[in-house]
């Protein structure tokens, strides 16, 4: 079991809005600043699923932002982000608990921000869909980010990313750096008029890496939308081929779920979703047939079984959600 505290601070402005602070005011409109302060209260029973593990620690995290917009077509963004752990035990002091003062985005984004193109360059967040498959994994202390170039184009209510990227290995005591021969290409599409009240999102990953002798790709297709009634569904599946060191990928993964939003003050929603992803059922074949994740955003899909994740799993889940 795992439970978790958070306190979260927020100061200055964020990324591209207006300035509110005393500093934004005093600078030109160009230029902005902003920063952020995470803390929480985290411990576990059993953690990893074995017996008489049991810790509680506190964490850290501040963010420090600067924004410069010398054009309406171009900005630069740049964060740096200490993270640290205090009072653990059982749990080490490293990422993805601690990786003290580093640098965690800097690009270049050229073009309008909901305009036909845009191009971004440097170091940022990779975040597609639900984040099943490409996410930043806000949730944890230090995240993730990639080294990579992106495209986005748009038009009349479609859309189309292709990117090419390779994940930041955080490292505690040294700079953060990508992972040299490991690379992840893409394309992610979004088709927003294809289907009455709802979204299509088509994608492709080519994932790469030399010193593992791995080429897979996986393809794939997000599907969500509403009903009459105040129904609401939404569909992901996947399949993935390639190949592992000797063995020949043959996976695949899927995500189902049906909900409803009841009238109310908090928009009571009830839902029940379905799971799957493949395994392997003789791992000493030449056949890898478990279902690689690449690089999710967890514990909001899956809680604790993210340690397992969405691989070689069948989960049934219910339940009701509110907002205000």
């Amino acid at each position: 079991m795992k439970i978790a505290l958070v306190a979260l601070v927020a100061a200055g402005a964020a990324f591209g809005q207006k300035p509110s602070s005393w500093l934004n005011e005093s600078l030109p409109a160009w230029l902005q600043f902003s920063g952020e302060y995470r803390a929480r209260l985290e411990g576990f029973d059993n953690g990893g699923f074995k017996s008489d593990t049991t810790d509680m620690y506190g964490l850290s995290r501040l963010r420090f932002n600067v924004f410069v917009q010398p054009a309406k077509w171009l900005r630069l963004v740049g964060q740096t982000q200490d993270a640290r752990i205090f009072g653990n035990d059982r749990v080490v002091s490293a990422p993805p608990y601690q990786n003290t003062f580093d640098l965690r985005m800097a690009f270049i984004e050229m073009g309008a921000k909901e305009g036909p193109v845009m191009l971004r360059v440097g170091r940022q967040e990779l975040d597609f869909g639900e984040q099943r498959l490409l996410g930043s994994l806000p949730w944890t202390n230090v995240t993730r980010t990639f080294d990579a170039v992106r495209a986005t184009f748009r038009v009349r209510g479609y859309r189309l990313d292709a990117f090419t990227s390779s994940v930041v290995v955080a490292q505690e005591g040294s700079f953060d750096h990508h992972l040299q021969g490991s690379n992840l290409h893409g394309l992610y599409g979004g088709l927003e008029k294809l289907i009455p009240s709802a979204v299509v999102e088509p994608y492709a990953f080519w994932r790469v890496a030399s010193r593992q002798r791995l080429d897979t790709k996986t393809g794939g297709v997000r599907w969500v939308g509403k009903l009459p009634a105040r129904f609401d569904y939404g569909v992901e599946m996947a399949m993935q081929r390639g190949d592992i060191a000797a063995s020949v990928v043959n996976a695949w993964a899927g995500h189902w779920v049906a909900g409803h939003t009841f009238t109310g003050a908090w928009q009571p929603r009830a839902f029940v979703e379905f799971n799957y992803a493949s395994g392997d059922r003789n791992p000493r074949d030449s056949k890898t047939e478990t279902f690689d994740q690449l690089y999710p955003t967890g514990h909001d899909k899956l809680g604790l079984a993210d340690q397992v994740g969405w691989r070689n799993i069948r989960d049934w889940r219910c339940g009701v959600e509110f907002k205000r």
